[in-house]
């Protein structure tokens, strides 16, 4: 099934990308992202922030931002 990946990570991006039925979005940042560093994310789909467990459905609009800059001064 497809859905809208918008990636705010660096340069940023949106694409749609395929993913397998019943994929969580725990999975699909797994994936995209990597393991361990969901806490430095904000993580929503359709605009609404949501729990790890959430399952995604065809046409779901999922973006992933980096709440911490690396390297920016305090």
């Amino acid at each position: 099934m497809k859905i809208l990946f918008i990636n705010n990570d660096g340069a940023g991006f949106a694409n749609h990308i395929d993913i397998e039925a019943d994929t969580t979005v725990q999975s699909l940042f797994n994936q995209r992202i990597g393991e361990g560093r969901e806490s430095n994310y904000l993580i929503r789909v359709n605009r609404q922030p949501v729990s790890s467990d959430q399952i995604l459905v065809e046409g779901d609009r999922v973006s992933i931002t980096p709440t911490k800059i690396e390297g920016a001064a305090s």
